[in-house]
């Protein structure tokens, strides 16, 4: 199982730098304030769930609110900033796709439940199918 969480984290993470790195370009280094962003559906949740970790007195796992969205809110930034990754991928119907593909495989192995084989090789074509639609 922990090869699967490894590969997991490495591709949120590299979604988050991916996403971050191209808002930056877009609208500078404040981009997680702007228009671009979802109040509600996005920066909300996200700074909800920072300020859980403070009021529960452990160590924050990072200064950057970007840290703090879930697999979905990530995806979610991609569509609703389509004219910025658009260049990047090759279909806005296919980012939520395999996105939604990812989120569903995500679940067992970020709660530490064993996948069959069939979930393990699902994720593996999905994380390929992931690195397939981008340009």
């Amino acid at each position: 199982m922990s090869e699967f969480y490894e590969v997991f984290y490495c591709l949120e993470n590299s979604i988050r730098k991916l996403v971050a790195d191209i808002l930056i370009d877009a609208e500078g280094a404040d981009w997680w304030e702007s228009k671009r962003v979802d109040e509600d559906r996005i920066r909300k949740p996200a700074t909800q769930r920072r300020k859980r970790e403070v009021d529960s007195g452990i160590t924050t796992r990072s200064d950057r609110l970007i840290d703090y969205t879930t697999f979905g809110e990530l995806s979610q930034l991609i569509t609703d900033n389509w004219d910025l990754f658009d260049p990047v991928f090759q279909s806005k119907s296919a980012v939520s796709n395999v996105s939604n593909q990812l989120n569903l495989l995500r679940g067992p192995i970020a709660h530490c439940n064993p996948t069959g084989e069939l979930e393990q090789e699902r994720l593996n074509l999905a994380v390929r199918s992931w690195f397939t639609i981008m340009s």
